[in-house]
């Protein structure tokens, strides 16, 4: 390593030596790491329990039919519930031996965003049989 004692007239060196100044700086940098508390609180937050099926929603023992319509209600065999009941429902089906089928229907006119909320439900809850029916009643392309 080569070390620069001034220029070769005789005159002293004008440039700062940096060095002990960044060794301070990386010294104060790790103090104030090591002291920043430890983030250990917690946010409690209260959520939804999914409510128990209805008492007049029926679960077929062969096969359910599931029905979004065009104003966002989904329907259970003709019945309407919510998410939670549906959650429920569907929880319902997978202790059965065997499984019930469950075939889904949404409206034409059914809001994607919510048929798309109900797939991601059924899909959560890991049913074995499921299908959609009522596709030929939908417009194809080309005819």
């Amino acid at each position: 390593m080569a070390m620069s004692g001034g220029k070769d007239d005789g005159s002293p060196m004008m440039e700062m030596n940096t060095t002990p100044l960044i060794d301070v700086m990386l010294v104060l940098l790790i103090m104030f790491i090591i002291t920043i508390p430890v983030a250990t609180h917690s946010v409690n937050v209260n959520l939804p329990q999914a409510t128990p099926p209805k008492n007049d929603v029926k679960i077929d023992p062969v096969k359910n039919k599931l029905g979004l319509t065009a104003q966002n209600q989904i329907v259970w065999n003709g019945s309407a519930i919510t998410p939670g009941n549906l959650q429920s429902l569907l929880k319902a089906t997978k202790s059965m031996k065997p499984e019930p089928e469950l075939q889904f229907q949404p409206d034409a006119y059914a809001n994607y965003e919510m048929a798309n909320y109900v797939l991601k439900i059924i899909t959560d809850s890991k049913v074995s049989k499921f299908g959609f029916v009522g596709n030929e009643n939908y417009a194809v392309f080309g005819k």
